[in-house]
C-alpha cells in the first residue's frame, strides 16, 4: 500500500514530506468527512419528522445559543495548536508537555466553574421566552438546558485531544472523530423514531451526551498510547507555560467571541423576529451551500499547522507553492457555489420534499456569504499559521459589532425578512476580503511592519 501511495505521489509530483502528510490526511479527511456530511444530511428530514418543525428550529436555536459559550475556552485551544506544533519543531519535549497541562486544567477548571454558574441560575430564567415557543415547553427546557450545557462544557475539555492531533498534523483524526459522532447520532435518532415519541427532552439529552462519550474515549485511548509522554498531570501546570498559550490565545479569544457574533448569531436573530420555525428554511439553505465550504476547509485545515512548521524554518517558497494552488482551489470553490444555486430547487425537493420552502432568494444569498468566506479562507489559514493576527482580530470585531443592529435593519426596517440576516452578515464580511490578501502578501514578501506584522 505504502508503495502504492508513494507510486501516486511521484505521478504528481508531490516531493516535500510536509505536502505529502498534508495529502495522506487530506484522502483520509475526504472520507471521513463524505460520510459526516451523508450522515448530517439524512439527520435533518428524520429530525424534522422526530421533533415537527417548529421543536427542531427550538434545537438549531438551543444549539446556537449553547454555542456562544465555546468562547470560555478562552483561545487556549487555538493557542496550544500553535505552541505545540512549535515546542515539537524545536524538540523541546518538556515544553510541550507543560502546554498540554496547563491548557487541561486550565480550561477544565473554567469549566466546572461556568456549570456551577449555570445550575445556579438555570431556575430563575423562563427559557420559552428566550426561544420564542410554547409556554408548555417551559419544563422540559429547564431540564434541558442545564444537561446540554454541562455536556457542552465537558466538550470543551475533552475536544483539547483534537486540537493535539492537528498540532502534530494528524489532520484526519478530528474528522474520523466527526464521522464516528455524525453516524452514530443518526444511528441514535433513526431508533428513537422506531422506539419513543417525539421528545425534545431525550433528543437533547442523547445529542449532548453522545460526542462527549466519543471524545473522552479519545483521550483515554491517545494517552495510553500515541502521546503517552504528554498525558496532562496537574505537577506540570505552570503560569509562564499558560501565559505563552494565553499570550497568542487571548487574540484567538477574541477572535472566536467576535466569530461567534458575527456568524452564530443568526437563528437567535430570526427566531426573536420572526419564530423558530423561520430558521428552519435558514438552516437548511446554510446546510446546503456549506457542503462545498466544507469540502475546501478538508484540505485548508492541514495547512496551519503544516504552516506553523514551514514559518518556523522559514521554508518560505513551499509556503508560496501551497498558497498558490490553494488560492486555484478557492476559485474553483466559488464555480462549484454557483453550480449549487443553479440545482437547488432540485436538490431541496430531493432532500426534504414540500414540507419546507426555501426563497430563490435566500439560496442566491446564502451562495453569495459563502463564496466570500472561500474566497479569503486561504489567506486567513496563512495568518493563524503564523500567529501575526492582530489585524484579523480588530477587523472581525468591528464587523462583529455592527452585525446584529444590520441584521435587524435590513429584515425588518428595509422589510427583507429572513433574507436580510445573511445580507447583514455579506456586508460585515467584506472588509476581511480585502485585508487578508493584502496582509498575505505583505508577510510572504517580509514587506510586512506594524500591525500588518502582529
Amino acid at each position: 500500500m505504502k508503495k502504492k501511495i508513494q507510486k501516486l505521489y511521484n505521478k504528481v509530483g508531490i516531493k516535500s514530506e510536509r505536502t505529502k502528510n498534508i495529502t495522506k490526511h487530506v484522502l483520509l479527511s475526504v472520507i471521513y468527512k463524505g460520510g459526516s456530511i451523508l450522515s448530517s444530511f439524512i439527520l435533518v428530514p428524520l429530525t424534522i419528522d422526530y421533533l415537527d418543525t417548529e421543536n427542531y428550529g427550538v434545537w438549531l436555536t438551543l444549539s446556537s445559543f449553547i454555542a456562544w459559550f465555546a468562547f470560555f475556552d478562552v483561545g487556549i485551544g487555538n493557542g496550544l495548536r500553535n505552541k505545540f506544533a512549535e515546542a515539537k519543531v524545536k524538540g523541546d519535549l518538556k515544553l510541550a508537555r507543560g502546554y498540554v497541562s496547563s491548557a487541561y486544567y486550565t480550561i477544565g477548571a473554567v469549566s466546572l466553574g461556568l456549570i456551577l454558574i449555570f445550575f445556579l441560575f438555570n431556575y430563575l430564567i423562563d427559557w420559552t421566552k428566550v426561544f420564542n415557543t410554547s409556554p408548555n415547553l417551559q419544563k422540559d427546557l429547564s431540564i434541558l438546558m442545564p444537561i446540554v450545557f454541562g455536556f457542552f462544557c465537558l466538550q470543551l475539555v475533552a475536544k483539547l485531544i483534537t486540537t493535539i492531533y492537528t498540532a502534530d498534523q494528524q489532520h484526519s483524526t478530528q474528522g474520523k472523530i466527526n464521522f464516528f459522532i455524525q453516524a452514530g447520532s443518526l444511528l441514535l435518532v433513526w431508533l428513537m423514531t422506531k422506539t419513543s415519541e417525539s421528545s425534545l427532552l431525550i433528543f437533547g439529552i442523547i445529542y449532548s451526551v453522545f460526542p462527549v462519550a466519543i471524545l473522552i474515549g479519545l483521550n483515554f485511548l491517545a494517552f495510553k498510547k500515541r502521546y503517552k509522554e504528554f498525558k496532562p498531570t496537574i505537577n506540570l501546570w505552570n503560569r509562564k507555560y499558560l501565559k505563552d498559550i494565553f499570550g497568542l490565545g487571548m487574540k484567538f479569544f477574541l477572535i472566536q467571541i467576535a466569530g461567534i457574533i458575527l456568524f452564530s448569531t443568526d437563528n437567535i436573530i430570526i427566531t426573536q423576529l420572526f419564530g423558530p420555525k423561520e430558521v428552519v428554511p435558514y438552516n437548511i439553505a446554510y446546510k446546503y451551500f456549506s457542503i462545498v465550504n466544507m469540502g475546501l476547509s478538508l484540505v485548508l485545515m492541514p495547512y496551519w499547522s503544516a504552516i506553523t512548521d514551514a514559518y518556523a524554518k522559514n521554508d518560505i517558497e513551499w509556503i508560496k507553492r501551497s498558497m498558490k494552488n490553494l488560492i486555484r482551489l478557492s476559485l474553483l470553490s466559488i464555480l462549484a457555489i454557483i453550480g449549487l444555486v443553479v440545482f437547488s430547487k432540485l436538490f431541496y425537493s430531493l432532500w426534504i420534499g414540500n414540507q419546507i420552502i426555501i426563497p430563490i432568494s435566500l439560496s442566491i444569498y446564502m451562495a453569495i456569504y459563502f463564496s466570500l468566506k472561500i474566497f479569503y479562507a486561504p489567506f486567513t489559514h496563512f495568518i493563524n499559521g503564523t500567529g501575526k493576527i492582530k489585524l484579523q482580530m480588530y477587523a472581525i470585531i468591528s464587523t462583529s459589532v455592527v452585525n446584529i443592529p444590520l441584521s435587524i435593519f435590513f429584515a425588518k426596517t428595509l422589510g427583507f425578512g429572513v433574507s436580510g440576516v445573511i445580507i447583514a452578515t455579506i456586508v460585515c464580511l467584506l472588509p476581511h476580503v480585502f485585508l487578508s490578501p493584502i496582509q498575505y502578501s505583505k508577510i510572504i514578501n517580509k514587506k510586512a511592519y506594524g500591525i500588518w506584522n502582529k
